[in-house]
């Protein structure tokens, strides 16, 4: 499945289990992303963006965001968004 890079992790909160991502590209809910760094491979349906605490329907390419992850995501990953 072809990859499209959408942006870099930026900081992790495990304890809500949210990752930051600055955006180089648009994402939208329900786009699948796959994040991947020297320890982590994580593939993932975006159920939930946040931009300043507020639902994001379409953050603009150039915002950071927090999306919710499955599992920990370190600072660094980037975000491909998978194309079918």
């Amino acid at each position: 499945m072809p990859e499209i890079e959408v942006g870099r992790i930026s900081d992790y909160f495990s304890h809500i289990m949210v990752a930051g991502v600055n955006l180089n590209a648009p994402l939208y809910i329900g786009d699948r992303i796959h994040l991947l760094g020297h320890t982590s491979d994580i593939e993932m349906n975006v159920d939930s963006m946040e931009i300043d605490h507020k639902d994001a329907a379409q953050p603009g390419t150039g915002n950071s965001m927090g999306i919710r992850v499955p599992q920990k995501a370190m600072r660094g990953d980037m975000v491909y968004l998978l194309k079918a």
